[in-house]
């Protein structure tokens, strides 16, 4: 028996039928539709039905598949044709499922209300601008998901394209309900609005497929490792809005603390945050530079002559890239011992070749497994920039030669191993 209905599997059901319609709405197909018509509609979506075969062998199965689709009828009408004719006798199976409209099918899947909702957003959107349509076709689940905040983007939008290079503060912007925290939550849509009402000359409304923000903030791409610190551009997705649309932006900063007390710097001061620009411009009597991302390590670097360390923040190094000033030292960089961290290490050399890894190597690795981690999201890029002895460790993080994902962090490396390889500078 359970051989004889295998067949109905391959059949069309009201489920099945009713999955085609979501996928269309999920795919943003059906509101695009309702917004700017073309000729889908009435749209005929063919069913996979009972041969004769078939229907014959499972004629018990065949009535109940055509049953259900009989009986749900309504929103589509059915096609049928004549099977069996010479074999069981004639029957009227449904061939065609067919949706006179797109309100039909939106009705199907029981998003009529979003419909009616989707509408209304899209018309006070084109009020605005009918420019703006083009954001609404290309994006219109989001306008939907966001609702009334897709139009105070949108009045955002138009105001950057009014008002070139304010030079304020985005804090300073003067728009009902709009304020710092709701363009950082809403960059991507403000940025893609503003595209398609002034788009650049030469480029599609969205270049490149999406605003630098979102590229950039995603830690597993080499490209924008290489973007963010081969060009001089602003580091953080904040900071790089404000640079496309001439915004001021704080500058990018740099913590560091002198590591030998005969240092000059600012009084007793030896814990010092300046802007980038003003760490290009140190003139230190400094030969030792030791970068960590951990604060506690950081802050708890012994007593070293003629060295300074630097406070690490991640992929966030390009304020350190014009600081020529570090050719003259020795760069030590000691991050997490995963993917990641070589990763980072791989971006620091990309502007500063001479750096050198510190405790991240397989004997330290290979001392601490009573300390090792999971890392969650390990690293697939190919980094060209590490040494043999680095990649081979990086290519067996990545592989699984210690473990599954495996990764050490800095901080719980043992306090005097680490000590002892930071004063041999490895």
């Amino acid at each position: 028996m359970p051989a004889k209905s295998a067949p109905a599997r391959r059949w069309t059901t009201l489920a099945g039928l009713r999955s085609l319609s979501v996928t269309a709405w999920d795919r943003g197909q059906l509101l695009r539709e309702a917004l700017e018509p073309t000729d889908v509609y009435p749209r005929r979506r063919a069913l996979k039905r009972p041969s004769a075969t078939e229907l014959r062998d499972h004629y018990a199965a065949a009535r109940e598949w055509a049953a259900e689709l009989f009986a749900a009828a309504g929103r589509y009408s059915l096609e049928t044709v004549d099977v069996g004719r010479t074999t069981i006798g004639s029957n009227q199976l449904p061939a065609v499922a067919m949706f006179a409209s797109v309100e039909d099918e939106v009705a199907f899947v029981g998003k009529s209300r979003e419909l009616e909702r989707f509408r209304s957003l899209a018309s006070s959107l084109v009020a605005l601008d009918p420019a703006l349509t083009g954001w609404a076709l290309k994006r219109p689940l989001a306008l939907l998901a966001l609702g009334d905040a897709a139009l105070t983007a949108a009045r955002v939008a138009l105001w950057l394209r009014d008002h070139h290079s304010p030079a304020i503060y985005v804090r300073q912007l003067s728009l009902p309900g709009v304020h710092t925290k709701f363009i950082e939550a809403h960059r991507r849509t403000i940025d893609e609005m503003a595209a398609v009402l002034e788009p650049p000359e030469g480029s599609d409304q969205f270049p490149g497929g999406a605003p630098d923000d979102e590229i950039l903030e995603v830690a597993d791409s080499s490209a924008a490792d290489e973007y963010l610190l081969g060009r001089p551009l602003a580091r953080t997705p904040a900071a790089r809005f404000a640079e496309r649309h001439g915004f001021l932006h704080q500058p990018e900063q740099v913590r560091f603390r002198a590591l030998d007390s005969a240092i000059p710097l600012l009084g007793d001061a030896r814990d010092i945050t300046v802007t980038a620009t003003a760490f290009e411009s140190l003139r230190l009597p400094v030969s030792t530079v030791i970068i960590t991302e951990n604060l506690v390590n950081f802050l708890a670097l012994p007593d070293r002559p003629a060295t300074l360390a630097i406070f690490g923040a991640g992929y966030g190094f390009s304020c350190l890239r014009d600081a020529a000033w570090l050719q003259a030292c020795e760069v030590l960089y000691w991050g997490d011992l995963d993917t990641h961290g070589f990763r980072i290490l791989d971006q620091l050399r990309l502007v500063h070749p001479h750096v050198s890894s510190v405790l991240m190597d397989e004997e330290t690795l290979l001392a601490h497994r009573d300390a090792w981690g999971v890392e969650a999201t390990p690293s697939r890029a190919v980094l060209s920039r590490l040494t043999p002895e680095e990649a081979r460790v990086y290519e067996g993080l990545q592989t699984g030669s210690y473990g599954d994902k495996v990764r050490l962090e800095q901080e719980l490396m043992g306090w005097e191993w680490a000590l002892a390889r930071l004063s041999r500078g490895r």
